[in-house]
């Protein structure tokens, strides 16, 4: 497929039909922006000192989970059109499911008896220890603390990003129930939906700016979702173009301030992830790694920050911020390879055919 030539852009249809995209590598970025961006937070007790918040009003990483339900809109829409609901359930579950059990007992069984301040026998006997488990596993808590564990650092929680996982699986039951009631194609559905999540945010912002930050989060991500899905829903008839991203740029910055800016900021966002992940202007010099290290590399980056800032409590931020990337790395290495990679394997041929990772969304 011959790049586009023009400002004009690409169909979607067609740029998600050619050979090769930049997923891989836009995850693992928006996964070490994470880490990178929880480096201040971990230190300090306060997302407001990282730099980026004082500019836009949200962290790099909040920003970096944004890249990522953009994305598992897009994906995530396009796997039920593709296989249905029966495949669509399978390849959801194996996705998320065996990395995030194993994370949890890693942390809290090997992880947590090497930092707790408990006598060994005391720390895995203890009720608090199976309740991090279970509201882990079962609700996504990101506030359910290990006994004895990090007592002394500013944030006490060990698993501290797995709070968006309630968020994306409540998106992928959203698609689940809109499939089945047939109305997934539906080009026109897809735009009530976006537009009514949008009126929501902004409506939001103009009557309540200083709404509780998770109000404003239950909005955010939803909305993100739902365009991204419905950028694949319309995909016979948008376009992915550089002056579109550019106008959204220049507006989102023009309306800062104002009641629209978070809800412009959020599409603009949403569009601009998938003009890099698929216009083909891009995806020709495009690099795809042999290892996905994104969903490891999310759910590890935290807990690894924690116990460096617990060992060396006066490091900086930025002291502390390459040891805790190149382990988070390492660990996220081996999550794909003894945990993740069998799973797609597991899923393949649960499925009866062979997967494409290139195409199968890690979650946030």
């Amino acid at each position: 497929m011959a790049p586009a030539r023009s400002w004009n852009g690409v169909k979607v249809e067609s740029a998600i039909a050619g050979p090769h995209n930049n997923l891989t590598l836009i995850r693992l970025g928006l996964a070490l922006a994470v880490v990178m961006s929880h480096a201040f937070s971990v230190t300090t007790g306060e997302l407001s000192d990282e730099p980026l918040f004082a500019s836009t009003g949200f962290t790099l990483g909040e920003h970096a989970v944004n890249g990522f339900f953009a994305i598992s809109g897009f994906l995530v829409t396009m796997s039920f059109d593709r296989r249905g609901w029966r495949d669509y359930a399978i390849a959801r579950t194996l996705r998320i499911a065996p990395g995030l059990i194993v994370a949890v007992l890693a942390v809290a069984l090997l992880l947590g008896s090497a930092m707790t301040t408990l006598p060994l026998g005391e720390y895995l006997g203890s009720p608090a220890l199976r309740r991090f488990i279970t509201a882990t596993l079962t609700s996504f808590k990101s506030n359910t603390e290990l006994p004895g564990v990090f007592t002394g650092n500013p944030l006490v929680l060990p698993m501290g990003t797995v709070w968006t996982l309630k968020y994306e699986v409540m998106c992928y039951a959203a698609v689940f129930v809109i499939g089945l009631l047939g109305l997934l194609q539906s080009r026109t559905a897809a735009l009530v939906i976006v537009a009514a999540m949008a009126l929501g945010s902004a409506g939001l912002n103009l009557l309540q700016p200083d709404a509780p930050k998770g109000m404003e989060t239950a909005l955010r991500l939803p909305l993100i979702f739902a365009f991204g899905g419905a950028l694949y829903v319309w995909r016979s008839r948008v376009r992915l173009s550089g002056l579109v991203v550019l106008v959204l740029l220049l507006a989102t910055w023009l309306s800062a301030g104002s009641f629209l800016y978070k809800t412009l900021l959020f599409m603009g966002s949403t569009y601009g992830i998938l003009w890099l992940a698929f216009t083909p202007m891009l995806t020709r010099f495009a690099y795809e790694p042999k290892v996905d290290l994104s969903y490891g590399t999310y759910l590890y980056g935290w807990p690894i920050q924690q116990s460096l800032h617990a060992l060396w409590p006066g490091a900086t931020a930025v002291a502390l911020l390459p040891p805790s990337l190149a382990i988070t790395l390492v660990v996220a290495a081996a999550s794909w390879i003894l945990v993740e990679k069998p799973a797609l394997g597991l899923k393949a041929r649960a499925l009866g055919r062979r997967t494409l990772r290139t195409i199968e969304p890690a979650a946030p």
